[in-house]
């Protein structure tokens, strides 16, 4: 790669930084590569951008006096904070060209350190906004406190210089000239409203499950002019959550989309997960090894341990080298494979296919849906049906946006205290009349709720009274799953399992572990019982277990009518 000339801004520790990538091609990952391609480049070349240079080597030069050295990619970073839109406006109305900074480095890379000296600097008359009020968030109290405490441990070392300029405690550091206030917090969310803020700081954003803290928040912004959003993150094991959803916009701005909501995604990360085995690649998700060594030899540690202990490697990839993963020991698949199976689903109408069924609670979940095979890949097309009083409903709401899965047409939302048989069966019918459904898969535990409204409508249990019944019933457990295992495995892992854009669907299987038992059968279960439900997951194995029903049909072949009834 070259750097693109002719530019119109131009920053000497920028500039030292983009030379410095362009020199070293491999120490920086895709993402990064794409920052500079499509976010940076076309900054630094547009005339119409205020950056205001005095402020930001005002910036620089308070951090390293107060604080210590800025690492190079810390200074590029930085720049980009103090460039403005409305270059003709007075500075208390120029608006921040990016509104939104994300920074997703490994741990260990000095999140911490390089956002709490820029939040100082942001209080105090050199940057000029008075109330300049910066609340730094998380999940937990240490997360939160991490970041404020190394503002009051710089404060208290230096404490008759900076007495006479902040109002210092373990709960507020204070500007006495502007009254910015620097606060940590991390308690109930709906006593947070109404703030007056002028920067929020998100720590560790991969541990949200939803929006509900963080909507609170974002909220008071606005009051105070110059409103920024600072997210300091590794990977996490929450998966469609609000990072997912922040990381998903960062993709398409980073391939070249509109920025509409002006973010800035600093994302440091493996680009392949072979790269974990050598050494030199680290430094694309630890920008941080190449100035700091005793970070290196930590991670050259870990690297090792995980390498003894297999049951360390998922949390050495999610959370130092920002690979999404989980204990692969016992997960169906890993994140980046169920991500596959967000790919287009062909029209289907009018083929052949298999149904199946996961009903394990009449007053819970319920997940149906529909196998197709075609050019080598399985086609599944599932819906949920969700009992609104079921008890497991509030919890599961805390870790996926049900509604937006309705909304979706992905999910029903029952209004009664169960979930009705004829509910279930009438989907199957209303199917029929699209696609020939050959035979629909249902385990043996609670097909007997079903029988009788699938008799109704002409479907009738495969048996010696019924021979050319198109229910199967399987057995649930060890015996079936071990059996589909291997296919589902190979579906996963050659990425030929599609989905469609099925939030649920993903969200089902990422539930859902295999237990191996001492003889090595496989069994699905649930990651957790409480939060977290696999139905689709489960319907999608009863249905595997009769594939061999169904042939692979090319794209060309003759469609079967469908079957009514």
């Amino acid at each position: 790669m070259t750097p693109n000339q002719p530019k119109t801004i131009i920053i000497k520790e920028v500039e030292e930084y983009l030379n410095w990538c362009y020199e070293n091609p491999n120490k920086i990952n895709k993402k990064r590569w794409l920052l500079i391609k499509n976010i940076v480049e076309p900054t630094l070349r547009r005339a119409d951008i205020f950056f205001d240079e005095e402020k930001y080597y005002k910036c620089i030069d308070y951090c390293e006096k107060w604080y210590y050295p800025l690492f190079p990619y810390q200074k590029f970073i930085y720049a980009f904070v103090f460039m403005f839109k409305n270059k003709n406006f007075s500075f208390e109305n120029k608006i921040p060209l990016f509104h939104k900074f994300i920074i997703e480095m490994g741990r260990g890379n000095g999140k911490d350190g390089f956002i709490a000296p820029l939040c100082n600097f942001l209080q105090t008359p050199m940057y000029g906004i008075k109330n300049y009020n910066i609340d730094i968030v998380a999940t937990s109290e240490s997360q939160s406190k991490d970041t404020f405490l190394v503002v009051h441990d710089m404060m208290t070392s230096n404490i008759k210089k900076m007495k006479k300029l902040f109002y210092i405690s373990l709960e507020l550091i204070m500007n006495l000239f502007t009254k910015s206030r620097l606060r940590y917090n991390t308690s109930n969310a709906k006593t947070k409203d109404g703030k007056k803020v002028g920067a929020i700081v998100f720590n560790e954003y991969h541990a949200y499950e939803n929006y509900e803290q963080i909507s609170v928040f974002e909220s008071a912004g606005g009051k105070v002019p110059h409103f920024r959003i600072f997210i300091i993150t590794t990977q996490g094991n929450v998966r469609e959550g609000p990072l997912d959803d922040e990381l998903e916009y960062c993709a398409s701005i980073l391939n070249g989309e509109d920025n509409n909501l002006g973010v800035f995604p600093f994302l440091c990360e493996l680009d392949d997960l072979k790269e974990v085995d050598n050494h030199e690649m680290w430094v694309k998700a630890n920008p941080s090894i190449e100035y700091m060594p005793n970070l290196l030899e930590v991670i050259k540690q870990q690297y090792q341990e995980q390498k003894e202990r297999p049951q360390k490697r998922f949390e050495f990839l999610t959370k130092r080298m920002n690979v999404p993963s989980r204990d692969e020991t016992t997960c169906v698949a890993s994140w980046e494979n169920i991500l596959a199976t967000n790919q287009e689903i062909p029209d289907l109408k009018g083929m052949s296919c298999l149904g199946g069924i996961d009903y394990a609670s009449m007053n819970d979940f319920c997940a149906v849906g529909l196998l197709f095979k075609q050019n080598g890949k399985r086609y599944w097309m599932h819906h949920s049906f969700i009992c609104s009083n079921s008890i497991h409903l509030k919890m599961v709401n805390k870790k996926l946006k049900i509604d937006l899965a309705v909304e979706k047409g992905l999910a029903t939302m029952v209004n009664t205290n169960s979930i009705n048989p004829e509910v279930v069966v009438s989907w199957f019918v209303q199917q029929s009349k699209k696609y020939n459904i050959l035979k629909i898969a249902c385990d043996d535990y609670r097909f007997a709720l079903l029988k009788e409204a699938f008799e109704k409508e002409g479907f009738y249990e495969k048996c010696k009274k019924y021979p050319n019944g198109r229910i199967i019933v399987v057995r649930s457990g060890p015996i079936t799953h071990n059996r589909v295992a291997t296919i589902i495995d190979d579906m996963f892992y050659n990425q030929t399992l599609v989905y469609g854009d099925d939030m649920l669907m993903r969200w089902y299987t990422n539930n859902t572990a295999v237990k191996v038992d001492g003889k090595g059968n496989k069994t699905y279960e649930k990651i957790e019982y409480q939060t977290r439900k696999n139905d689709g997951f489960m319907a999608l194995v009863h249905v595997m277990s009769i594939d061999k029903e169904l042939p692979t049909i090319k794209s060309s072949g003759k469609l079967m009518r469908p079957i009514i009834g």
